[in-house]
């Protein structure tokens, strides 16, 4: 089956008590019960959920995965990936991710005697300078936040593969019309689908998918025990989301594609990360691990002041300055004061993710409309 047929019919079946085509709301805490322990699966809604256990079961379908697993926001389900570690174990992450993720990283899970090696992935031999006997997982996103960078998704599951070393990709920026990590041999793979399969800024939802089966019951557990679930309103959301992904994604490529190409026209823009440009350094990797080259790019103007930075971020009219991404809606954000203002700046310079960076998740709007608002805002 397409993908864009699983998106559409992927978990969903005609509620058997009306035939509604729309998997019902089951807005209920409890479930009642023939007979002790004769619960047909359902007993508490933190365990599980019949809105949850379709969406679950959709996600796992279009990431190509055995198991899915839904969670209160993407936040949570790393939160739920980490807490499969022990104190002493330590983690290889990228070292260009999202702010709240190294945020997690450093001020949560390194208290409890968890060590982070934030490393340039791009190169992924660069990893194996840093395994030892208490490697036990490998953190990837691709493409990275905000940098765009290009991570070789089977070259690190090779090398993890041969150290008997978990892997786990956020999968977030690419969805899965882009790209499936488990195609290529990761683990889990984790998304914030609060961003482009909730696609409608309207929802704060998290989920992995993965294909062992052991695993997913170790998940599964600290996501009955540690409770971070959501609601069936916001799984009922991501359903809906999902139902129109390839066809927004669609619309936030092509747009895509005409900004960056924009943006690196303007003869006061110094640098466009996006990597669909052939001359990006991740190309060849992301046409070969990708299906397309998404919504999501950054920029630097020549003018790199603070003062400049600012008056181009407070003079769009179409893109609204705001966190998040994913949505239908156009977004311009500046990762140094908001979705990366968590990592030290010494440590955000050094990675290359200077003060001036501008941040635009490209959205489904009318591309003309969104290139004249860029126009007058930049100047």
């Amino acid at each position: 089956m397409k993908l864009a047929t699983k998106l559409i019919h992927a978990g969903v079946e005609p509620d058997p008590t009306t035939g509604a085509i729309m998997t019902p709301i089951y807005q209920t805490s409890t479930y009642v019960q023939a007979g002790p322990g004769d619960n047909k699966g359902y007993e508490y809604a933190r365990s599980q959920n019949p809105t949850r256990k379709a969406l679950e079961d959709a996600l796992a379908i279009i990431e190509n995965g055995k198991y899915g697993l839904c969670f209160s926001s993407g936040v949570a389900a790393t939160d739920a990936v980490i807490k499969l570690l022990q104190p002493g174990d330590e983690v290889i992450a990228g070292n260009d991710l999202y702010g709240g993720t190294y945020r997690l990283f450093t001020k949560v899970f390194e208290k409890f005697g968890i060590k982070f090696h934030f490393i340039d992935m791009q190169e992924p031999e660069n990893i194996k300078t840093f395994i030892n006997k208490n490697t036990k997982l490998i953190w990837v996103e691709t493409p990275t936040n905000p940098l765009i960078n290009i991570i070789d998704i089977a070259a690190v599951a090779a090398i993890a593969k041969q150290q008997g070393i978990l892997t786990c990709v956020d999968n977030t920026f690419a969805s899965p019309y882009l790209q499936n990590p488990l195609d290529f041999g990761i683990d889990i793979v984790l998304h914030s689908a609060t961003k482009y399969l909730g696609g409608h800024s309207d929802v704060i939802h998290g989920c992995i998918v993965l294909n062992d089966a052991d695993l997913r019951e170790k998940l599964y557990f600290i996501q009955k025990s540690c409770g971070a679930v959501p609601g069936p309103q916001d799984c009922f959301l991501v359903l809906r989301g999902l139902k129109t992904l390839h066809v927004r994604l669609e619309r936030h490529c092509s747009n895509g594609e005409k900004i960056a190409n924009f943006l690196r026209s303007h003869p006061k823009v110094a640098k466009v990360y996006w990597c669909g440009f052939t001359d990006h350094p991740g190309y060849a990797v992301a046409k070969k691990q990708m299906r397309g080259f998404g919504g999501m790019m950054s920029f630097e103007l020549k003018n790199q002041s603070m003062e400049e930075t600012k008056r181009v971020l407070s003079s769009t009219k179409v893109f609204s300055l705001a966190e998040s991404l994913g949505g239908v809606e156009s977004l311009i954000n500046h990762p140094a004061t908001m979705t990366h203002a968590s990592i030290p700046r010494e440590e955000r310079i050094k990675n290359g993710l200077s003060d001036s960076l501008i941040r635009l998740s490209v959205g489904i709007e009318d591309v003309d409309d969104l290139i004249e608002d860029l126009k007058q805002a930049i100047g």
